[in-house]
């Protein structure tokens, strides 16, 4: 992904106000409801502390039309009630349904952008850690910002309510509350810096705790750590990753408690319990300008308004900083400028064009050297090549820059004459058929996993499982949930097996080229010949590229290229290289032999 210098910040409420934005798109309903409910839930107690209060005790110093007070009563009763009667109704029937619809929304924001990442995005492990922050918080976000936004609203309003009552009795207690407020107030922002670097570090320490957990209960690691006794060095090193995720909280807790305990005596004990008590009494005993009800009034109203503004300037601040910086974070993978840029063009995917490689050279991000150096090459339409070579030598990388999974350093890729940036990205993967060695499977039937698709052609689907030499009973056929992960019934397959459902995929696919690394690696011998059979008659309308060890599957390749450090240093046939005793000769003898001694 490729980065601008200087990172765009936008400030705390720009930030909440787009977040909610957000949410509101997706449901209105939701965020004006939960507007509604801040102001309900937190206005009519307030309201009622400072005049429903006033009036009664005024009613009680008069000590005429005493029923009243019956009255007044009822009517706070019926306002309460009403109020937490709507909180309960808008909780229990809306709001647990919103919130899923809204969680799911965002995530789907989310997924759609992430499947655009280049892999060099995977690379950069600053990016990485913001990706997974932003998609693990997105569920915390969504909860924790509705009810700031909630408590914000309610809040808020209630200051200006309040406030404008408080005015008419005595506005010296409101100057007071805001002195104290003012003064301690940047606080709140080293806090939410605080709070919000603790959790960046966190999510990195967390990342390496969490994959060795997983290590212990994924299926692919059982064997591994079971007859290897690793199991001594995984938990050693999760103690470890544990240790860090503890001394950074240790590091942080201080900090934050330190902080924190400056706010709340300055605040609360300095200014709410000694100065404005201070005053007040100052006003009944010395000037008596207040009297029993303008002095209860006064006092809750005082209270309530330091309520407000310490929770919309100190806590609200403080926690909508942290959350601010979340979403910033969210902002910015959503706006991320990546590497990989459509072409103009969409990609024709009808019979096979020459593919025409010429100087092309790449370096991996944050390498000073070049994996591939002056790689030029041509396939003709219908070819069947092989790139071999020993580990390291450059040859599945150049599949991902023909795939265009990476973008070339140098030189460049095209197809019928037409370099491949300038066509979309989609179009030009789609006249791929794509088998890595590392391929996976997925949780769903059998032929949603050949077709990778939800709607697939059922025999079209057999008969790919057919040519990839996949014989195991599946008891509902294609339609078999694979793996175990939501179906008890689903079927485990050995890597083999696996191996020929990935390879089906190849088959299934209509397009112009395949490309196949390492396709039999998981197979016998005799599995690896009747798939290379299979191969050749299926692909006999196709291009096919693919890379291989076992030398034995490149005999029958049209044009065999070697490679070794990012170069190529061969080419021919099989025949032709036998001939020139070179490196490949010298790879197919020694392979041969071995095959020749374990028989």
């Amino acid at each position: 992904m490729t980065k601008t210098k200087e990172r765009q910040h936008h400030s705390t409420f720009s930030n909440i106000f787009y977040f909610i934005g957000l949410l509101f798109k997706i449901s209105p309903t939701l965020v004006i409801g939960e507007f509604i409910m801040g102001i309900l839930t937190t206005l009519p107690t307030r309201l009622i502390s400072v005049i429903g209060l006033k009036y009664i005790v005024d009613v009680v110093e008069s000590g005429e039309n005493l029923e009243n007070i019956f009255y007044a009563v009822v009517l706070i009763a019926v306002i309460l009630v009403g109020s937490k009667l709507f909180a309960w109704i808008f909780q229990e029937f809306f709001w647990n349904m919103a919130k899923e619809k809204v969680y799911y929304g965002l995530n789907k924001i989310l997924y759609e952008k992430a499947k655009q990442l280049d892999l060099e995005s995977y690379d950069d492990p600053e990016f990485y850690n913001s990706f997974i922050l932003t998609i693990e918080s997105s569920s915390d976000n969504i909860t924790n910002l509705l009810g700031l936004v909630r408590n914000y609203v309610g809040n808020l309003i209630s200051f200006f309510t309040i406030a404008g009552v408080m005015l008419t009795i005595d506005p010296v207690c409101l100057l007071i509350i805001l002195t104290f407020i003012g003064i301690f107030l940047p606080l709140s922002r080293k806090r939410g810096a605080l709070q919000m670097a603790r959790r960046r570090d966190n999510t990195e320490y967390h990342r390496r705790s969490d994959y060795f957990q997983r290590i212990f209960y994924l299926q692919d690691y059982a064997k591994e750590v079971r007859i290897n006794d690793i199991h001594p060095l995984l938990i050693e090193r999760y103690n470890d990753a544990a240790d860090d995720v503890i001394a950074n909280q240790k590091r942080y807790h201080k900090k934050i408690s330190a902080v924190a305990f400056l706010q709340d005596a300055g605040i609360q004990d300095l200014g709410f319990m000694f100065a404005l008590p201070l005053y007040l009494g100052y006003c009944v005993l010395v000037k008596e300008s207040l009297g029993a009800g303008d002095f209860v009034a006064a006092f809750n109203g005082a209270y309530s308004i330091a309520a407000s503004i310490n929770f919309l300037t100190v806590w609200a601040v403080a926690i909508f900083s942290e959350r601010g910086k979340m979403i910033e974070k969210y902002r910015e993978f959503l706006k991320s400028d990546f590497k990989i840029k459509d072409g103009e063009k969409v990609a024709p995917c009808g019979k096979p064009e020459e593919i025409r490689i010429e100087n092309l050279s790449f370096t991996y991000p944050g390498n000073d050297k070049p994996t591939l150096k002056n790689i030029n090459l041509t396939i003709k339409p219908y070819e069947k090549i092989a790139l071999v070579g020993y580990n390291g030598a450059g040859k599945t990388t150049l599949t991902n820059l023909m795939l265009r999974l990476y973008d070339v350093s140098g030189g460049s890729i095209s197809i019928g004459a037409e370099d491949i940036r300038n066509v979309t990205a989609k179009s030009h993967r789609d006249r791929f058929s794509a088998v890595f060695q590392d391929f996976q499977l997925f949780a769903c039937s059998a032929g949603e996993n050949v077709a990778l698709d939800e709607k697939f052609d059922e025999e079209k689907v057999k008969t790919a499982l057919k040519n990839s030499g996949f014989e195991k009973d599946l008891k509902k056929g294609v339609f078999t949930e694979l793996l175990r992960e939501f179906d008890d019934e689903g079927r485990m397959l050995s890597g083999g097996e696996s191996q020929k459902v990935a390879i089906a995929r190849a088959f299934y696919k209509n397009c112009p080229y395949i490309i196949l690394d390492e396709p039999s690696a998981n197979l016998d011998p005799i599995a690896e010949y009747n798939l290379n059979q299979a191969m050749i008659e299926a692909a006999e309308q196709k291009t096919v590229i693919f890379i291989s060890h076992r030398l034995s599957t490149t005999v029958n390749a049209d044009r065999i290229y070697v490679m070794e450090n990012g170069e190529i240093i061969e080419s021919g046939s099989h025949e032709e290289l036998m001939k020139m005793n070179g490196t490949y000769a010298y790879m197919f003898n020694l392979q041969a032999e071995k095959y020749k001694d374990n028989k």
